[in-house]
């Protein structure tokens, strides 16, 4: 079993070939023309909320075509990391959120706030489910104190943040655009409200299909055991999938909120369990949808040693045996 899966690594590897040294550049080809813009996807945050972690920070990614780059999912500390991958806050021309969960968007605040200290005025466009735009605006209003002050000179322009931000509500299919990258959203099961209720129309979580020129990437979001997410994820060449160690999580629960009740507690591990997938349902998905390559994110398993990713890779490969990385902050593909 360990052959096999440093087999697979390896493949792996060599398959995602040699990423440009810095994200904000592409490329030479022969001759000095101007090489074809490729797709990379950097993990920028890989640790599920809310408990935070020194080692990861709370989940975003970066999706990068040529030198444009398109944030999915925004959680604290996505700035810090987008310096770490060599990406100028001017470069961001879109923020996509799979779902509206604190660990997913905290970071959009400092997005908003530093394009307005930094003078960026590149248009934005943050693209979410129902109940972005009111996220967006509410943002923006906490901004309003700092921005009327200013630095305090008298006469100084004031560029308002919210002129150069655009927001557009998503449902399950939808379909738009980033640059010459087609996108496809598709309603996922990390809530599990009855279907046509007031909760479903309201609250929604979105998987999506990236499919650029030459490559296409599904992000599952958050969820649980989805048809619909498998379905999307069809023969992608690369599939960035969520995974909880149910256990383990709990656990840590219970360590940072000794004082739950059990009631509490007991409904947060249904959650944990109906929400989002464990090793056995990754590998299930991706082993269904024929996708070339599995990349894990949202590692709710905290302290998670060499050993333990080992085992995750274990129980996937049992399943799924293509090649599969358990990813890192700033691991790019």
């Amino acid at each position: 079993m360990r052959a096999r899966l440093a087999l697979a690594l390896l493949a792996f590897s060599l398959s995602l070939g040699s990423a440009p040294a810095r994200a904000d550049q592409e490329p030479a080809a022969l001759g000095g023309a101007p090489a074809p813009m490729a797709t990379h996807w950097i993990t920028l945050g890989t640790m599920g909320g809310p408990i935070p972690s020194a080692e990861r920070s709370q989940p975003a990614n970066l999706l990068l075509r040529g030198p444009a780059a398109f944030l999915v999912d925004c959680g604290d500390g996505a700035v810090e990391r987008l310096t770490g991958a060599h990406v100028r806050l001017e470069q961001v021309r879109g923020v996509v959120l799979s779902h509206l969960h604190f660990d997913h968007t905290a970071g959009l605040a400092a997005v908003l706030g530093l394009r307005f200290q930094t003078n960026v005025t590149q248009p934005l466009t943050i693209y979410g489910p129902p109940g972005t735009k009111a996220l967006v605006a509410g943002l923006l209003a906490a901004m309003e104190p700092a921005v009327e002050a200013g630095y305090g000179l008298p006469g100084a322009r004031t560029i308002l943040p919210g002129d150069s931000v655009s927001v557009v509500e998503l449902s399950d299919g939808a379909t738009f655009r980033l640059g010459d990258i087609a996108v496809t959203a598709r309603q996922n099961t990390h809530y599990s409200f009855q279907p046509g209720s007031a909760a479903d129309a309201r609250f929604k979580s979105l998987a999506f299909r990236f499919e650029a020129p030459g490559r296409t990437i599904v992000y599952t979001g958050d969820t649980g055991p989805s048809p619909a997410v498998e379905e999307l994820a069809k023969g992608a060449d690369l599939l960035v999938s969520e995974m909880i160690d149910v256990a383990r999580t709990l656990a840590n629960v219970q360590a940072n909120t000794p004082n739950a009740s059990a009631d509490a507690l007991t409904g947060i591990e249904e959650h944990l369990a109906r929400h989002h997938l464990t090793p056995e349902q990754v590998g299930h998905l991706a082993q269904r949808a024929g996708v070339r390559a599995l990349v894990v994110t949202h590692v709710v398993a905290p302290r998670a040693s060499a050993g333990d990713r080992l085992g995750y890779l274990g129980r996937i490969s049992r399943i799924y045996p293509g090649p599969t990385v358990i990813a890192n902050d700033l691991d790019q593909f």
